[in-house]
Parts: structure tokens; sequence; C-alpha cells
């Protein structure tokens, strides 16, 4: 059965920090409609001015973070939580240690579970026990990965185990001593688990990923850009600076 293709509401803001706080806003006003909500984190570059600007508005303007319930994308297998790269660590320095959440409601991929195939099972139904992701945020990859999912992944995959495609493991060097350090596995939630949060927003920002978003936003669906799998989805919006936006024409 074809899936009907959607537009998203695609924002682009005059900067990368312009687009930040953009989105900051946006997850802000998510928590204080509803405190309680769950919502979807990312990590890498991108979100780091986004949970700056979070910080501030929690310290500076009464945003209550307590009640939210979080599930972070991915992480890396074989790095413990107090690895300097894993999500966990990147999670708390960036984000959880100086805004109110609850550590009890602060979730993160086990990496080093016995059982990774039986830990994603438990993810997923965790997710599902805390009544499903209100809103999911996400990067983007240079490959138009979203999460760990890289470029043939299925549409309809769940949180699992990956191999990490090369280009992402030549990408994420860079917060390595070396190349060879970086993980090559992961676990991710799955693009249908993504899918499955009743709003996403994506953000990208600089050229280099002005190809993925053309791609994925002006492109057909098809599993060669997993992001594009976002068209089947009727709320989203893309937050973008003008590099970003520069391939999807007028």
């Amino acid at each position: 059965m074809n899936t009907p293709m959607i537009s998203p509401n695609i924002v682009v803001c005059e900067s990368g920090p312009d687009a930040a706080r953009h989105v900051a806003d946006l997850l802000a006003s998510e928590i204080r409609t509803k405190p309680d909500m769950v919502i979807g984190l990312a990590t890498g570059g991108t979100p780091v001015d986004v949970y700056r600007e979070l910080i501030r508005q929690h310290r500076e303007a009464d945003l209550d973070c307590s009640r939210v319930t979080s599930f972070n994308l991915d992480e890396y297998v074989g790095l413990p939580s107090g690895h300097p790269q894993s999500y966990r660590y990147f999670m708390q320095q960036h984000l959880f240690d100086d805004a109110n959440f609850s550590p009890a409601k602060t979730h993160v991929p086990d990496g080093m579970a016995a059982d990774l195939d039986q830990y994603a099972k438990q993810y997923e139904q965790l997710i599902t026990q805390s009544g499903g992701i209100d809103l999911q945020l996400l990067g983007i990859g240079n490959n138009g990965h979203i999460a760990f999912n890289e470029p043939g992944s299925l549409m309809e995959s769940r949180t699992r185990v990956v191999e990490l495609a090369e280009e992402t493991i030549d990408a994420n060097a860079r917060f390595f001593e070396s190349t060879d350090q970086v993980p090559r596995r992961a676990i991710t939630m799955g693009i249908g688990t993504i899918l499955e949060a009743r709003k996403i927003v994506l953000m990208a920002t600089g050229e280099s990923k002005a190809g993925a978003i053309a791609e994925a936003f002006a492109g057909v669906c098809h599993p060669s850009n997993p992001a594009s799998a976002l068209q089947r989805h009727a709320n989203v919006v893309v937050v973008l600076d003008p590099p970003a936006a520069s391939r999807l024409g007028s």
C-alpha cells in the first residue's frame, strides 16, 4: 500500500544560532503546555545550542523539566555511560546536569547491555509503557541518516543494533583521538519507532547538510535517504539555517 507523502513545515531561520533558539522555544513551549510530556532527544553537534538555550530558560524563565520523561535516540555499543564519548555522558554534560530533569525519567540506550537484542525490545516496550513520544527531536547525517538508521534501513525498523556506515564513522572520528577508536556498532531507535512520535522536529545547519535535506524533503521517499521517511508523517517541522536550505529551491 502506498503511503501519501506530506510536505513538512520548513522554517528557514537567519542563522544557526537563530535556528537553535527557534527549536528550543518549540520544545520549551511543549514542556510548558504538557509538563509531563515524553520527549525524544538527539545528540551530536546540532542540538548543543538547543540544549544550552533550554538550560538558560530553566534558570532564567522558570522552565520546569522535572516531570518530563526523555528517551534518547541512540548509543554506541561498547561504551560505558561514564565514557566521555558516550551519549549518556553527552546528555549529562549538555542538558541533564544543568536543568532539573529527574534522573529516573531520563533514558539513554545501554550500549553495554549483556543481551543487546533483548534490551532493544525492552527499550521499545518502555517507550510504549510511557505513553509514546510526544515530540521527537532529530538531526540528520550527511548521508541522510536519522538516529543511526543508515541508508538502506527499513522504513518499518524498530530499536535494534546496527552497523555504522564508514561515512558515519569518519564523520564522528573528530570526537575521538583516532578513527580506530570510533565504535562500529550502535543501538538505535528504528525509523518506524521515530515515526510513531506525535510530533517531530528536525534541525539542520550548515552547507554540509544541504544535499541530505534536499534529498529528504524535495525528493522521493526512499531508503537511500532515511530522513525522507519523514514525508510519511503528518506533523513534522524542519528548522534550517540558510546554508542547510540552499538546495531546496524556490
